[in-house]
């Protein structure tokens, strides 16, 4: 027979109500009954069991010996069972008559139909055993069954069969009650004993309703466990009591357990106590902060109510209106001062959405909508325009107050003043400032707004790809903005402002679609008196703005909106016009940022030139600021240590030996000290070198030495005179010169350009353009090899692909002009050369260096030096034609920078060189040609002298 057995630890509340001790008033530990005879039973199989003529014993409701641990066995039953076991709902009621040892128990009767009504309809049935020492025939049913009242515990369980029956209570007709059989139950274990009048259980019970009673005023899910347990359960019972309280609680699963697997009743109520103490702190401290949040709550809801109410009375008394009312008039009153400059169709967009703006609900999005775009529409100064500067003078000297040299860009905005003063009034321009880095492109923006008596505001475009950025963003959006433009008039709150749009040539591309495109209407002189931004969608005059842009290469800038703009390029500035700025503005600014008197300190001329042919070759000053700065902030620090050094109370001096050197050094030391009594601190200077042939030691002793010291009379007279003279004790100045440049700014980042002091015969210097300025370079060819038909050319040099072209050109051009210079000469026919343009880790692309490539093969194949101090640039066809080039201003300051006395320009070129500054020109013999023979001319005159 197969047989399943199962440890139960926990009884579900319906198996509980039969199993555990009944009711607190029940007298007897146990509720007995006789089990009928069931006789008459049909016996399905061998198996089964016979019960006639024995007693059962219910475990059901018992106060005093406490809860039953059973072991369930499940029940198998043959093939032979199978139909009874199927037929589970129908009772097995026996037709036998009643057995003689019959009994009735009213107790065990009113338990049972207790756990029918309860919805537990189980109980576990046990059968007694005969007293040890007796013959069952000789004693009657009912002293059996006292006997058997009288027992408690291990007693109790010695009587009992330990295997019983788990049956279903079926029906109760009376006093005869039909079971069910479901599972077999083993008895292990019972409750121990305790009694139920013990004062110490009695207390600890009552402190344990206690606490629960006053968990159970804090929450209400405990009251429904309470009365989910009476209804299931029935009333209390101390084991009860410990169990409930446990079950309940907020406990983990191991102190749980512990609850269940203690016996002795007296531990379980105080292990049920502990945790439900812990829980009624638990309590407390969920009401302190259920209380405060509540109080918060409560604090904020009342101040918001009173509030509204003050509101209210305000309202009724006039005193205060509500808040679309205070925002109207806010929007009403912006507009008064300048409602007549309002366009009519902007007011009447203003009105209009006034109006919606008293039927929306305050807390709608809408609303939020209409009062941003009305505070938008109300700010923008519509019709009010600065008072412009049109004297021209006062506009020339704040324009040469703030840049040296520049002079087209200042001519050009002079030109802007003179128009607007003969007219009355100035239109908007769109002015394009195009050069290097550093040149003053920006700076010089917020010069001509001051000149010009407009508000100034600067924008960049560098890397922009939203349109939005420009136009605006349409309102419905969330975040929504006016563009740039409606931004600017809102800040500068004038309709003419001065708008410095930077970096315009690098302006992005993406996703949101073209900004330059979109920046066509806002440049354009005919499109911006009624540009339209998304956000405001009311036409914007821009007419009145002057539009002043930057770029570092014009190419970059779109053709479309390049044409829209007045290009003046700023090529960079020559070592002359750096010195007076570097002079005049820089070293000026420098120093006073930094905190240094001018009597402290001198940069001599010579310092300058330096920095700016070693240092700072740039087109532009900012690299030269930078360097300045730095040689400002180093001599700061040294003032300052000086300074520190001379602070003891104690003061040093430096007696020098022997005496003829100290004589000789008296001149060149000056020594001067302010009396202690002003307070000022001496601050000895060690920035000024002292140029010497021999090396000095100084020893450093105190000017406080004791009298009766002993020292030389000349020492101590010396010492005498230093400490009389602390009171006109001065700060030397620090003189930064060519020699001790680098002991500031460090070592030389350029070297001369010049390589050649004189060209040999092969090299030719060329001049080139780049983004920082203009540069020198040479163009060096070389002979690799001679043989009859040999002839090629081999290139180096990282060289571009426009300039291999201009080489190939070079080649066949030079030996044309070779062979109607020298017929004879087959040169190029028979020789491979080698062209070289140094140096080779620089890129280099270009067409301008045409002609100086074909001088130098011809100097190479003629063996004829080229012309001393001789540069030049140009295109060349392959007729011989020279063609213009671009930077001549940028290339002539080159030259002049690398000593060069001749210069070839394309004749085309001779307008551009012709608008140079004078200093720029000056000492510089300049050739102008249309084709390459006169280049030749120059270049190998007669009075060269043939190489070998």
């Amino acid at each position: 027979m197969l047989k399943l057995h199962t440890k139960l630890h926990a009884l579900t509340p319906a198996l509980a109500s039969n199993l555990r001790p009944g009711s607190a008033n029940s007298a007897s530990p146990l509720l007995r009954a006789a089990l009928s005879s069931l006789r008459g039973l049909t016996r399905r199989s061998s198996r089964s069991s016979d019960l006639v003529g024995h007693r059962a014993f219910f475990c059901s409701d018992s106060d005093s010996s406490g809860d039953v641990v059973v072991h369930v066995e499940a029940k198998a039953v043959d093939s032979e069972a199978e139909e009874v076991e199927t037929k589970s709902s129908s009772a097995i009621v026996s037709t036998n008559p009643r057995p003689e040892d019959y009994l009735t128990d009213p107790k065990l009767l009113a338990a049972l139909q207790e756990s029918r009504k309860r919805q537990a309809p189980y109980a576990g049935a046990f059968l007694v055993k005969d007293e040890p020492g007796t013959d069952p025939s000789l004693v009657s049913g009912s002293e059996s069954e006292k006997n058997i009242y009288d027992l408690k515990g291990k007693d109790l369980l010695n009587r009992l069969h330990e295997v019983g029956t788990l049956a279903q209570i079926s029906s109760i007709q009376g006093d005869q009650v039909v079971l069910i059989g479901h599972r077999r139950l083993q008895i292990t274990e019972m409750d121990k004993p305790y009694n139920k009048d013990d004062d110490v259980i009695k207390a600890t019970s009552f402190e344990v309703i206690s606490t629960l009673r006053d968990v159970l005023k804090t929450s209400s899910l405990w009251r429904d466990h309470v009365q989910t347990y009476t209804q299931h359960i029935g009333d209390f019972n101390f084991p009860r009591l410990a169990d409930f309280g446990a079950a309940i609680s907020g406990a983990n699963k191991l102190q749980c357990q512990q609850v269940l697997e203690e016996l002795d009743v007296y531990k379980r109520l105080k292990l049920t106590l502990e945790l439900v103490k812990k829980e009624m702190e638990i309590s407390k401290i969920q009401e302190s902060i259920a209380k405060a949040i509540e109080e918060k709550i409560s604090g904020e809801q009342r101040r918001y109510l009173l509030n509204e109410q003050l509101k209210a009375i305000k309202k009724e008394l006039g005193l205060e209106t509500d808040d679309k009312t205070a925002l109207s008039a806010k929007f009403r009153e912006r507009l008064e001062p300048n409602k007549d400059k309002i366009p009519p169709h902007v007011l009447q967009v203003i009105e209009e959405e006034l109006t919606k703006l008293q039927l929306l609900e305050a807390s709608s999005s809408e609303f939020n909508v209409t009062r941003n775009y009305l505070d938008w529409l109300t700010a923008l100064p519509w019709g009010n325009y600065s008072d412009e500067n049109f004297d021209v003078l006062r506009a020339q000297q704040i324009l040469d107050e703030d840049h040296y040299g520049l002079a087209d860009v200042k001519e050009r905005i002079l030109e802007f003043i003179a128009v607007g003063k003969l007219r009355g009034t100035s239109q908007g321009k769109i002015i394009c400032l195009s050069g290097p880095p550093g040149v003053g492109k920006t700076s010089i923006g917020r010069s001509i707004a001051r000149a010009l008596n407009r508000k100034f505001f600067r924008f960049s475009v560098g890397g922009l790809s939203d349109v939005a950025e420009i136009k605006g963003h349409r309102r419905t959006y969330i975040g929504a903005m006016p563009g740039k433009m409606v931004q600017c008039l809102k800040n500068v709150g004038t309709a003419n402002p001065l708008v410095l749009i930077d970096e315009v040539d690098k302006l992005g591309r993406g996703h949101a679609g073209d900004p330059a495109s979109a920046m066509l209407e806002l440049l354009d002189p005919e499109q911006n008196a009624n540009f339209l931004d998304h956000y405001l969608d009311v036409p914007i005059d821009l007419s009145k703005v002057l539009f002043v842009c930057t770029a570092n290469v014009v190419e970059m800038i779109p053709n479309p909106l390049l044409d829209r703009m007045e290009v003046i390029t700023i090529a960079g500035y020559i070592t002359d016009e750096k010195m007076h700025i570097a002079r005049d503005y820089l070293e000026k600014t420098t120093r006073e940022a930094c905190g240094i008197k001018p009597e402290e300190v001198e940069v001599t001329d010579a310092a300058l030139l330096a920095l700016i042919e070693n240092y700072c070759r740039e087109a532009g000053v900012r690299n030269l600021q930078k360097h300045i700065e730095k040689i400002y902030r180093k001599i700061a620090l040294q003032l300052v240590r000086q300074g520190a050094s001379n602070e003891p109370a104690i003061a040093e001096v430096q007696v020098v030996e022997p005496e003829e050197a100290l004589v000789e050094c008296a001149d060149d030391l000056s020594i001067k000290a302010v009396e202690s009594e002003t307070g000022a601190e001496p601050v000895e200077d060690s920035s000024h070198e002292q140029t010497t042939d021999t090396s000095i030691e100084a020893d450093t002793v105190p000017t406080d030495l004791p009298a009766d010291q002993p020292s030389d009379s000349k020492d101590a007279t010396d010492t005498k005179k230093i400490q009389e003279s602390e009171a006109t004790k001065t700060i030397e100045k620090v003189v930064v010169d060519s020699p001790n440049i680098a002991d500031f700014v460090g070592k030389p980042v350029f070297h001369a350009e010049r390589i050649y002091d004189r060209t040999p015969i092969g090299v030719v210097m060329g001049l080139a353009w780049t983004a920082m300025g203009g540069s020198t370079l040479y163009i060096e060819t070389s002979q690799v090899e001679q043989g009859e038909g040999k002839g090629a050319l081999q290139l180096t040099g990282q060289l571009g692909d426009v300039m291999k072209e201009s080489a190939q050109i070079a080649h066949i051009v030079a030996r044309a002009i070779l062979l109607e210079k020298e017929p004879d000469n087959p040169y190029f026919a028979n020789s491979k050369v080698h062209l070289h343009v140094p140096a080779g880790a620089t890129p280099k692309d270009g067409p301008s260096a045409g002609c100086t490539m074909i001088t130098s093969l011809l100097s190479l194949a003629t063996k004829k030096l080229v012309k001393k101090d001789l540069a030049m640039t140009g295109e060349v066809t392959l007729t011989g034609k020279i063609l213009p080039i671009g930077g001549v201003k940028e290339k002539t300051i080159a030259a002049r920078r690398s000593d060069v006395k001749t210069i070839i320009f394309p004749s085309a070129n001779k307008r551009d060189f012709d608008e140079l500054a004078e200093n720029v020109k000056e000492g510089l013999d300049v050739h102008f040609v249309d084709e390459y023979n006169q280049i030749f001319d120059v270049a190998f005159g007669d009075d060269q002298n043939t190489g070998k």
